[in-house]
């Protein structure tokens, strides 16, 4: 399952993060991918979403581990998480 957080603000993100890993765990789905870009368009070129991402995944019981996904999954602009069994 993937969510694309491209164009939200931080609020919205932190909303759509959380209720899209409620939905995957409905759904006994495990592995997942969450795009929060790279912070090209951002002020200052820096990636705003991906460190609240981490700090939000981190938050989460459910998840068990998370790291950059691989450079044809998007790299440095997307995390891959890993959630526990239901």
């Amino acid at each position: 399952a993937k969510l694309d957080l491209h164009g939200m603000n931080r609020d919205e993100a932190r909303l759509a993060v959380g209720e899209f890993l409620h939905e995957c765990r409905a759904r006994d789905l495990r592995c997942l991918r969450v795009v929060h870009g790279k912070g090209l368009r951002s002020p200052g070129r820096e990636p705003v979403l991906k460190k609240l991402v981490l700090g939000w995944l981190a938050q989460h019981r459910e998840v068990m581990a998370f790291c950059q996904a691989r450079a044809a999954e998007g790299g440095a602009g997307a995390v891959i998480v890993l959630l526990a069994a239901r």
